[in-house]
């Protein structure tokens, strides 16, 4: 007659020092962000409330003098996506399944060459060479699509247009997106592609039915990523939007909005009393909206991630 062996009973691992001291500075770390994030807040609250609270120079609500910053945030970062992230996926797709390897490495490096060029290079380039080669377009769709709100005339005579600071946006956040979107593309399962090819597949349709639905969180997240750049982009902008402080939606006139980024860079420096709190609270504003718009892609992101996996 055998007797059953005894269950084996588990040990807890030993404390290695090396995971002691890794797990303390990874806490560490985590808890730096939290405070960091929290002094910046309480920062901001704490100048802005003047501004919000109290009456402004221009005997002015703190809403209203703000509201036209935020449009135009929000509108040429949206303008700026709208251009960026499909090009960004072309190109990401191109490196990655349709071009020759040589190629796709020196397009590659181009592209992480871009994501490295400072921002007042981009001013510059967008008010020296873009915008004049831009302006005889605008007055050509002022002319013949002025019926259309967006092109309503007259036309700008610089080039120096909301449409032309976004096309500035749109370029820099292009190597930001194109690069993660290549890098999500390049973790396609080669089973899934081999999979579609075997079933009578072009190669486009297998990108629809594998390459794209497995890095749909991907692509989201690095728009996400681009999105907050545009966002919160400062000298491009204030180089090269020659802004009125307007709420239009306007493409190629001379009346534009401005940024909340670029504002601020141009009138801190001289701003003194109120004007400071209001700058700040203006900040506070875009700090917000960075918050906002991270927290529903976290959101877009668990959705798609959970929908993928059923």
């Amino acid at each position: 007659m055998t007797t059953a062996a005894p269950p084996a009973t588990r040990t807890a691992a030993p404390n290695r020092p090396a995971d002691v001291i890794f797990k303390a500075v990874s806490t560490t770390a985590g808890v730096l962000i939290l405070v960091a994030l929290a002094g910046v807040a309480i920062f901001l609250v704490a100048q802005a409330v003047p501004a919000i609270i109290g009456p402004l120079p221009e005997d002015d609500s703190f809403l209203a003098w703000v509201w036209p910053l935020t449009f135009g945030t929000l509108w040429s970062a949206f303008l700026a996506m709208l251009m960026a992230v499909p090009v960004a996926i072309a190109i990401a797709l191109f490196i990655t399944h349709f071009a020759p390897r040589r190629l796709a490495m020196g397009l590659g490096y181009l592209v992480d060459l871009l994501a490295a060029i400072p921002s007042v290079i981009y001013g510059l380039w967008g008010i020296a060479v873009l915008a004049p080669f831009l302006q005889p377009s605008y007055v050509w769709l002022a002319q013949n699509l002025g019926w259309l709100p967006l092109f309503t005339p007259p036309a700008s005579g610089t080039g120096r247009t909301v449409l032309t600071a976004s096309i500035v946006l749109a370029v820099m956040v292009l190597p930001i997106i194109t690069a993660l979107c290549r890098e999500i593309f390049l973790q396609t399962p080669r089973l899934n592609e081999e999979a579609a090819l075997a079933l009578g597949a072009t190669r486009w349709e297998m990108i629809t039915m594998a390459v794209l639905p497995h890095g749909r969180s991907g692509i989201i997240a690095s728009s996400i990523l681009g999105l907050g750049r545009a966002l919160g982009e400062t000298m491009a902008v204030a180089m090269v939007l020659a802004s009125s402080g307007a709420v239009t939606f306007v493409l190629v006139g001379s009346q534009n909005p401005s940024t909340i980024a670029a504002n601020i860079a141009l009138r801190f420096p001289e701003a003194h009393g109120l004007t400071v709190n209001m700058l700040i609270g203006s900040g506070l504003v875009l700090f917000a909206i960075t918050l906002i718009v991270n927290a529903v892609s976290r959101i877009i992101i668990a959705k798609t991630t959970v929908d993928g996996g059923r």
